[in-house]
Parts: C-alpha cells; sequence; structure tokens
C-alpha cells in the first residue's frame, strides 16, 4: 500500500499552488510584511510555522473527540502556544541574535490566522496522518512566498542574501567587481511587501486562469 495516495498528496501540492493561504487565501499577510525584509528571518518564520503547524494538527486531531465544543478554541490557542514557547526558546538557545529580531513576531504564530483556520477546518475533522499532511502543506504553502518575498526583498533593498553582500555598494568591501546596482532603500519598508506579494499573485493568476474565474 502506497504510504502517499492521490488525496493525501494533494494536501501538500495545493497549498503550493491553486490554494495557497496567502495569495489566494489571503491569510498570514501581517508576517509577509513584516519579517521578510531579511531572508534569514523568512527562512526561520518559515521552519517555524512548519513545525507549529505540523506538530499542532497532530495534536488536536488526536484530542479532538474529548475536546468539549464550547472551548475548543481555548485548546487550539494551548496547543498553539506551547509550541511556539518551545520554538521560542529553541531559537534564543541556538540563535539567539536572529531570536531577538524576531521576538515579537515568533510569538505572533500564535495568533496566525492560518494555524487556527487549520486546526479549526481540518484537524477537528480529520485523523492524526492526514491532518499532519494538511499542516505541512500548508505551511509549506505559507514558507515559500515568505521565502520569495525575503529573498527580493534583501537582494534588491540591501544588496544582500543571508547577510552577504551580492549587489551593489558592499560588494565593493569584498574585493570583488561591483556591478553597479543601487540599493533600493523602499524594498525594505513593508509597503515593498505587498507590492512583490501582489506580483506573486498576478505571476500565479495569469498562468492558472481558473483562479481569476473562481474569485
Amino acid at each position: 500500500m502506497a504510504l502517499l495516495t492521490k488525496k493525501d498528496a494533494n494536501l501538500i501540492i495545493d497549498p503550493l499552488a491553486d490554494n495557497n493561504p496567502i495569495t489566494i487565501q489571503v491569510l498570514g499577510i501581517c508576517s509577509a510584511l513584516a519579517i521578510t525584509a531579511e531572508l534569514k528571518a523568512s527562512v526561520v518564520m518559515a521552519i517555524s510555522v512548519i513545525f507549529v503547524m505540523g506538530a499542532g494538527n497532530v495534536v488536536i486531531s488526536l484530542m479532538r473527540n474529548i475536546i468539549p465544543s464550547k472551548i475548543r478554541i481555548i485548546v487550539q490557542l494551548v496547543v498553539v502556544a506551547t509550541l511556539v514557547i518551545i520554538v521560542d526558546q529553541v531559537l534564543k538557545a541556538f540563535a539567539y541574535e536572529l531570536s531577538k529580531t524576531l521576538a515579537v513576531f515568533v510569538g505572533l504564530i500564535i495568533t496566525n490566522c492560518i494555524i487556527m483556520g487549520r486546526f479549526e477546518a481540518f484537524a477537528l475533522a480529520n485523523g492524526p496522518w492526514r491532518s499532519f499532511l494538511d499542516g505541512i502543506g500548508n505551511a509549506l504553502g505559507y514558507g515559500v512566498i515568505l521565502v520569495i518575498v525575503g529573498f527580493f526583498r534583501e537582494l534588491l533593498g540591501s544588496g544582500t542574501l543571508f547577510g552577504y553582500p551580492v549587489l551593489g555598494d558592499p560588494i565593493a568591501k569584498t574585493g570583488l567587481y561591483s556591478i553597479g546596482y543601487e540599493n533600493n532603500g523602499f524594498m525594505i519598508l513593508p509597503p515593498a511587501a505587498l507590492i512583490v506579494v501582489g506580483i506573486i499573485i498576478w505571476v500565479q493568476r495569469s498562468r492558472n486562469t481558473a483562479l481569476i474565474e473562481e474569485n
């Protein structure tokens, strides 16, 4: 028996493209605006959300038959808060400087509408395995957009990637030849993230006209 059926595989594939939580469902935009000025921060946030959503969906799924409906939101918040605390402590232990940069935003994972939405819409109605796949798929869809936005904002705004000089003036300090690029300070401002996300949405919908017809 195959480990992944076609239906299971779609739980991972769909959020990466035709049902992306940011570009299609328009969820999780706040973090796309706030932490994507640096690629490293974008990658770490994406990994953090993958862990929280994957583990959180499994926990909620395992508890779905014993959670009273009147307090299910409270239980979901407790689960996600616990997982976020784990992420925060790991960052402080192994990447302290980055943890200071992401401190507020890691905490805001608790209120990320993508996570709470998947708990409510999927994990409460499905088994642990499918819930895990759903969590990973939606987190990957979210993370891919964060990484793309972070890549272009840091590259064009600071002339660096992961802090290493690539374009513009800083490259001269490395002894390499500058290509004459002048850093665009606007790209490190939050409005630039909206522009990059808008371009991604335009490219996505121009490649798949069915998404335009649905909306």
